[in-house]
């Protein structure tokens, strides 16, 4: 399974970030027989350090399931990403790093760089506050303030003395996320739903699940491949404009209930677009439309963030309905 740069198919030399050739993002391509003892599909993992992520509940109700990736052990589903990056980057020789996320990504990796003991150094733009950053600050993890634009922020992580452990461009975070779709196919007795409802914004999990799915299929384990709607804010919509032809043009303040759906110009949007037209679909929701799906579920006792609510509002009122699966990423308690 060799990293290899999604532009120009270049293969990762070491642990560079970017492609040296074309500047390009790397990635990981599942090119071995799937199997369902499922870390068995990562070869390149000698030690997984854990916390006990994925395996996550799988609730049936209304004729919707959901996958309860709010529950894994930091609160999102971004714990399988890490858990995969940071035992890749251990085995690699990797101690000290950096990241920039004030969110769910740099809560996960400030908790797994802790069960690892590394020094980590989580880079946030200088007016954040919240549950989060403080969540962030438990874990040890030293937290740096940047001036300026989100763009500025990872700058200083990527220009720091330590390695970027960027949850956006380590194909190993990325791969990590394939756990989800093997859960999802073996919760529906090793079958393929009809739809997957998929929260988007950077595309780590959108192009993880799909890339799980398509193992499943190119193995023979699935017999098609699930419709992956990417769902995204009315504010925030760069990928659903890029596949339906729409003009988008990125607020000057983000202000939507969805505020960890703020990429307006993700790394990986034509790999998402791309991904998209081929087997998925993407949708936007309104700000009622959240806050009312975010009402509805906690009125089912799912307590999740408003941006996990915007997938629910998709299925709600997509036209092909069907065995569907709504992902609930992220946990309502860290909004409180």
């Amino acid at each position: 399974m060799t990293a290899r740069c999604s532009r120009c198919s270049r293969p990762r030399k070491e642990l560079e970030v970017h492609c040296t050739y074309c500047g390009g993002p790397f990635t990981r391509v599942a090119d071995r027989p799937f199997s369902r003892n499922i870390r068995d599909n990562f070869p390149y993992i000698r030690n997984l350090y854990t916390l006990g992520e994925g395996n996550t509940p799988f609730l049936e109700s209304g004729g919707i399931s959901y996958k309860l990736d709010f529950l894994n052990p930091t609160g999102s589903y971004k714990d399988r990403g890490s858990a995969t990056l940071l035992s890749f980057l251990r085995e690699n020789g990797v101690s000290r790093i950096s990241e920039d996320s004030s969110g769910n990504a740099g809560a996960s990796i400030a908790a797994y760089g802790a069960l690892l003991g590394m020094e980590v150094s989580v880079f946030v733009p200088d007016t954040v506050k919240g549950a989060k950053l403080r969540q962030i600050e438990s874990y040890g993890a030293r937290v740096t303030r940047v001036q300026g634009t989100r763009s500025d922020v990872s700058r200083a992580a990527e220009s720091s003395r330590l390695y970027f452990a960027s949850h956006v461009w380590q194909p190993e975070f990325r791969d990590g996320i394939r756990t989800l779709a093997y859960e999802i196919s073996r919760d529906l007795g090793w079958k393929a739903p009809d739809n997957v409802f998929l929260p988007t914004s950077a595309g780590t999990l959108l192009l993880g699940v799909y890339s799980g799915f398509h193992h499943m299929l190119e193995s023979g384990e699935i017999e098609r491949m699930p419709r992956l709607v990417a769902v995204q804010s009315e504010q925030v919509s760069p990928v659903y404009s890029a596949l339906k032809g729409v003009r988008y043009e990125a607020p000057a303040k983000i202000t939507s209930r969805a505020d960890a759906l703020v990429s307006t110009n993700p790394v990986f949007l034509p790999e998402m677009v791309a991904v998209l037209r081929e087997f998925c679909d993407a949708l936007t929701v309104s700000e009622d439309e959240i806050v009312s799906a975010h009402t509805e579920l906690a009125r089912k006792g799912l307590l999740v963030e408003y941006s996990s609510a915007t997938a629910y509002a998709a299925a709600l009122r997509y036209p092909e309905r069907g065995r569907d699966v709504v992902v609930l990423t992220g946990s309502g308690l860290k909004t409180l």
